[in-house]
């Protein structure tokens, strides 16, 4: 007989008035909600805000509502699903972490984070950095991860300690004043020396339920810029610098170049990546090598994390 105890409602009773502070400045209704109704589904939430069971000033608004520093929020009770508690990292975990933080002020902190860590839980993951970090920093009030690197991919990731830093910077990223460059070991020989990959990307879903990245032309525009680094026997190292920030885009326009990523099991060559693990190169060779960005006091900062041991070992064995 199972042990396992079923999940059981529960029912929060209380009626809330949080006031909005200076962080919270700017967000929407809705999302401000998901963050104080955790485990209520969306559906829910847009439900009492359209019923009017939600108060902001004492007054009805809409999900879109954008709040104001000061605000008073009527938040009413809400049954929800009780959770298993979060996991914890373990000490490897947190040691990795900890020994990776390249910096950190009072409003971010920059990662090199290591191939095979995901970013976040979910997939089959129970937790990724930024939930290690909420766990290993129970005092912070915000950590919140400004980007996304795949969990094979190494190197730097921006988390955001306050929102208003989190805000500027997506607003940098989506105006394209953030400088993202990766290092990338490809299959054969790249065709030119510098070269633009304008190719639109659309996320697709299998049969089997594998999530896929194609380039198709109802896609979304995408940009990678390529510049031959090394040209090795069978294989080129490049780098690349991203002008768009989709999913997969760099691994994506590898492939559709004609030179797919060593290491990619998704979008790769199989029989190449049997034959480079044989030569030392072991997984994704894929590294966000620097990020360049600016800061709300217009102070420019470069972040740089040098390519890991294991891709250095790699490449010194094909070179030999």
């Amino acid at each position: 007989m199972s042990n396992e105890q079923p999940i059981s409602p529960v029912v929060d009773v209380r009626v809330r008035f949080v006031e909005v502070d200076s962080e919270r400045a700017g967000q929407r209704l809705d999302n401000f909600l998901k963050l104080h109704l955790k485990g209520v589904p969306k559906t829910r939430i847009y439900r009492i805000i359209r019923k009017g069971e939600v108060r902001v000033n004492k007054g009805r608004v809409t999900a879109d509502y954008r709040l104001a520093a000061g605000d008073n929020v009527r938040i009413p009770p809400v049954r929800m699903a009780e959770k298993a508690p979060t996991p914890s990292p373990s000490a490897g975990m947190s040691g990795a972490i900890e020994q990776s933080i390249m910096y950190e002020d009072d409003a971010l902190l920059v990662v090199n984070k290591p191939s095979g860590m995901a970013v976040h839980g979910g997939s089959g993951v129970s937790l990724g950095v930024i939930e290690a970090l909420r766990a290993m920093r129970p005092e912070s009030r915000f950590l919140e991860l400004v980007h996304r690197l795949d969990r094979d991919t190494s190197g730097c990731l921006l988390i955001a300690k306050k929102r208003s830093m989190l805000k500027h910077l997506h607003l940098q990223m989506q105006s394209g004043k953030t400088e993202k460059i990766y290092q990338l070991l490809v299959t054969g020989r790249w065709p030119n020396r510098r070269q633009t990959v304008k190719a639109p990307l659309l996320k697709n879903t299998l049969r089997s339920g594998e999530r896929i990245v194609v380039v198709h032309p109802e896609g979304k525009t995408s940009v990678t810029h390529f510049q031959v680094l090394e040209r090795l026997d069978g294989c080129t190292l490049v780098e690349a610098r991203l002008e768009t920030g989709r999913t997969h885009q760099i691994r994506v326009h590898s492939r559709h170049v004609g030179c797919p990523i060593i290491g990619d099991e998704k979008y790769g060559d199989d029989e190449v990546n049997k034959t480079m693990k044989r030569q030392g190169v072991r997984r994704l060779f894929l590294h966000a090598a620097r990020l360049k960005v600016q800061l709300p006091d217009r102070r420019e900062m470069v972040f740089e994390a040098p390519l890991p041991e294991d891709l250095c070992e790699g490449l010194q064995q094909l070179r030999g």
